[in-house]
Formats: structure tokens, C-alpha cells, sequence
């Protein structure tokens, strides 16, 4: 499944229907109908995510992750409307409010017990072009997902104009109750329940828990958080080490752009399924895992294109360590420093042999999430250069996303910032990336992707890679043509 802005999703002309989750008709606030006060706290990314949303002029907006997928026609209204009701009432987060008063600061929560929850049902005009339809959901996206509001999270169903072509399920929310997983997981989820109310087979969806329990026994766990704690240590030697920030890109992507300039974007399938597994077993082969060879290959890809000997980033890693968690809904997901040296290195497998001692040594403190070894530091950064991995091959439905023409969706971003994703998928692996949306940085990240791929290549069809000593003359990874590279603009 690639990940990508709503942009390159292609979109038929059609008829769009909302499906708006509602408190009822006679109430316009969760405090207004009646939901009953929540002690439970939030997550402590949830909490730093509202905080950051109060202080900035967008107020939370563009923050939004989400997913496009393809159900059969004609749409059976009364039948999607309820499996969108189940699966509000199967996921506690997506009939929760969490807020923070302006004034105080003082946070409280309202939670809506099963079946409380109504759905507007927003019959739209039939969009006789294509890019009309991106733009009403590219401005009801943006709108109706700040996690400052309730709901934050909207469906849209388009029923197309060609009454041959399927119907598309988009959908989105804030950041602050999902994650790249829980994107995943819900076309899968809704195809099963809209599928149950049509007649078919049981959804038999996996029990999930809630994301509102995680969030209070992720704080009992780190409530008492001392200096010598070994996720403080770490972190703030990795802040030393950068001079008190966190890793930028490292290539030099130039000044930042103005603020009201969206980031680039690109996404390439670099690997094929059976060029993926022999880049896996080219991993195993060194002793060591994918995800560390993927590291070694992004750090040899930095160092050829004069960015250093030593790959400095932050990985997210997910933080779904019970089996409760596996199906729900929520940002699960901690931060961990990666840094580690190739400078006297003379392979593939020895780069990757310190990829994978660093991931040794740091993946563990992810499930301390940062922002409260931070508030131990008395510090705050935002990362600047992040590199995700995920393999989803054995995800709930993975193999019918090509059939659903199943696609991750994400907002518009106006950070100076760099994010890569790679997914290894059924399909094989993809890479997408967003950039600062200037020329010298679009130049960099292509420059960098595109020499990624090229050693990626190398890796799967020989089983190792050229590796040039400090003396050698510089190889023509990442200098030679590339392919094709899909952008959004």
C-alpha cells in the first residue's frame, strides 16, 4: 500500500456523500448531549499534539492521516451507515473528546458510551469534473479533523458517474487518534462490516481495545522518570552529539521555504516482491534484519552523496506490545535515536552490523514516549529527519489492496523538514518521502532516493553491495539514471 498526499490518489467525476459523526440533533457539543466525564488520561503524544495545535495559527489543521479504498456498487446506504456506526462503537477513541482549556491549561475528557453516536448524512451535487471532487475533500478533510474539535475524523463515499467503475471510501482523521497501522486497518474493517450488513460473511473482526486505556497505562508506567533512566540517557547524548538538536536531512536541503508553502512530495515501488525477499535474505545473510540493512543502505546512500560518514535520524517504532492493542485505534507509536559511523567500515554486511547495534541498543526506550523524557530534560525539539519502516504483508486484508485499489493518505505539510517511509508490502517495498517544496531541496531528497533505489537494486541482485574504501574514487551509486520518481507538487 503506498502512502501519499490526497493528490495522487486518482479521484472519478461523481457524487459525493459525508458521513459526519454526530452527537445527535439535539446537541451541538459532547458536553451539550450529555457524554459522561472520562478520568482517563490522554497519551502523552495525544496531549503534546493538542498543546502544539492550540499554539499554532492552523489550530491543529492539515494534521490528518487517512485512506482511499474501492468497495463493489451500487452503494447500499442504509447498510454503509451502519457498518460506519459499528465501527464507531467498536473504536472507544472515535467517540471520546479530549480538550484543553485555554485559560488553565487543565485538560478533560467526555466519552460517549456504544450506540450514542448519530451520522450526518451530507447528500452532496454531482461534481462533473474530477478536480472537483479533490477539492471538496482536500477542504472537508483539512476542516472537519483538528483535535480540537469532536469529531475529528470524517468519511466521504463517491459514486462515480461511469455507474460501471466502483464505488471509493475515503476517509481521515487527526493524527492524535490514529496512525500509519490504524490507516491500514480501516479499509480493511469497514469492507468487513459493510460487507456483514449487505448479508455476507460475519466481519469476524479481531477484538480491539482502547486507545484511551493505553494512553492511562502508558502514563502509570512513566509517571516517575529519573535522569539515570536508560531512555533519558540515551536521548540526551544523542542531543549532545547534535549540538543540542535533532538530525536534519543529510544532505543540505537549504534555507526553509515560507510557511504557507506546502511540502514535495514522491512514492516509487524501488523493489519488486521477489527483489524484496532477496534483499531480505541478503540481510539475514549478515546476521542481522531488514530494517538494519535498510539502514546501512540509507547510511552508504548519505555518505556517497557527501553527506558524512555518521547516519544520524529518528525512527518511529510502534508501541502495540499487547495483544489488545493489535486492532485498535490510536498513535502507537514512539520515537527512537538512530546514530551510528561507517567511517572504517569495509562492507555491506559490517554497515549493517552497526545498523543493527544501534537499533539494539536504542529500539527498547521507544516505548518511553518523548515528549516525557523531554519534560524530564526540560527540553523540547522537533525531529527534522525521520526514516519509517513497516511491514505489512501480513496485515488484515494486504493481499486485496491492489484489488481495492487500497491507498494511505496524508495531509499537506509546511515544516523544513525531511520524512522518508518504506513499506514493505505484498507488492514489494515503496518508498515515499516528503520535502521542503523548493528547488534545492526537491533536487537533494530525488538525488538521495534515487541513489537509495540504485544500491537497494545492487543489494537484491547480488547479494551484496560495492563498497568504496576512503581512498577509493567515489563510486556512481545514486549517479546513475534512477527511473522514474511519482511527485506531487
Amino acid at each position: 500500500m503506498e502512502f501519499t498526499e490526497l493528490a495522487d490518489y486518482a479521484v472519478p467525476a461523481g457524487t459525493l456523500t459525508e458521513w459526519i459523526p454526530s452527537v445527535g440533533p439535539q446537541a451541538r457539543t459532547p458536553e451539550a448531549a450529555g457524554w459522561r466525564p472520562d478520568a482517563r488520561p490522554t497519551s502523552y503524544v495525544h496531549e503534546a499534539h493538542l498543546r502544539t495545535s492550540l499554539s499554532s495559527p492552523r489550530r491543529g489543521r492539515e494534521s490528518w492521516l487517512g485512506a482511499a479504498f474501492e468497495i463493489a456498487g451500487p452503494l447500499d446506504k442504509p447498510a454503509f451507515r451502519r457498518a460506519v456506526l459499528n465501527w464507531i462503537d467498536r473504536h472507544e477513541a472515535m467517540r471520546s473528546s479530549a480538550s484543553i482549556d485555554e485559560v488553565t491549561g487543565e485538560m478533560t475528557r467526555v466519552t460517549a458510551a456504544q450506540g450514542a453516536i448519530d451520522i450526518w448524512q451530507v447528500e452532496q451535487e454531482r461534481c462533473a469534473q474530477s478536480s472537483e471532487v479533490f477539492e471538496h475533500l482536500q477542504y472537508l478533510f483539512d476542516e472537519f479533523t483538528s483535535p480540537l474539535i469532536w469529531p475529528a475524523y470524517a468519511f466521504v463515499t463517491l459514486e462515480p458517474v461511469d455507474e460501471t467503475r466502483p464505488i471509493t471510501v475515503f476517509f481521515a482523521a487527526d493524527h492524535s487518534i490514529i496512525d500509519g497501522l490504524s490507516t491500514v486497518l480501516v479499509a480493511h474493517e469497514i469492507a468487513a462490516l459493510y460487507g456483514e450488513e449487505l448479508g455476507g460473511a460475519p466481519a469476524a473482526l479481531f477484538e480491539a481495545g482502547s486507545y484511551l486505556d493505553f494512553g492511562s497505562s502508558e502514563r502509570e508506567r512513566n509517571a516517575e522518570l529519573e535522569h539515570s533512566h536508560d531512555a533519558v540517557r540515551i536521548w540526551r547524548d544523542f542531543l549532545v552529539d547534535g549540538d543540542g538538536e535533532l538530525p536534519a536531512f543529510p544532505l543540505d536541503i537549504g534555507d526553509p521555504s515560507p510557511d504557507d508553502l506546502p511540502q514535495g512530495g514522491l512514492s516509487a515501488w524501488v523493489l519488486d516482491p521477489d527483489q524484496a525477499d532477496a534483499f531480505s535474505v541478503a540481510c539475514r545473510k549478515t546476521g542481522h534484519s531488514l530494517f538494519a540493512g535498510l539502514l546501512a543502505v540509507l547510511a552508504i546512500t548519505g555518505s556517497e552523496l557527501g553527506g558524512g560518514t555518521r547516519f544520524r535520524t529518528v525512527t518511529p517504532v510502534h508501541t502495540r506490545d499487547e495483544p489488545q492493542w493489535a486492532s485498535a485505534l490510536g498513535w502507537f507509536v514512539g520515537l527512537c535515536p538512530i546514530s551510528f559511523d561507517i567511517a572504517g567500515t569495509d562492507s555491506f554486511g559490517s554497515v549493517v552490523a552497526a545498523a543493527s547495534a544501534e537499533v539494539k541498543k536504542t529500539k527498547p526506550i521507544a516505548r518511553v514516549p518523548l515528549d516525557r523524557v523531554f519534560t524530564t530534560l526540560g527540553y523540547s525539539a522537533r525531529p527534522r529527519f525521520v526514516v519509517s519502516f513497516m511491514d505489512v504483508r501480513f496485515a488484515p486484508a494486504a493481499e486485496h489492496w491492489p484489488d481495492w485499489n487500497a491507498r494511505a493518505l496524508r495531509s499537506k505539510q509546511y515544516q523544513h523538514d525531511v520524512y522518508i517511509w518504506i513499506n514493505r508490502t505484498p507488492q514489494g517495498m515503496n518508498i515515499a518521502a516528503r520535502y521542503p517544496n523548493t528547488e534545492q531541496a526537491t533536487a537533494r531528497v530525488h538525488e538521495y532516493v534515487g541513489a537509495f533505489r540504485k544500491l537497494l537494486t545492487d543489494v537484491a541482485d547480488t547479494g551484496t553491495a560495492r563498497f568504496p574504501h576512503a581512498d577509493d574514487e567515489r563510486s556512481d551509486i545514486g549517479h546513475s539514471d534512477s527511473g522514474q520518481i511519482a511527485t506531487n507538487q
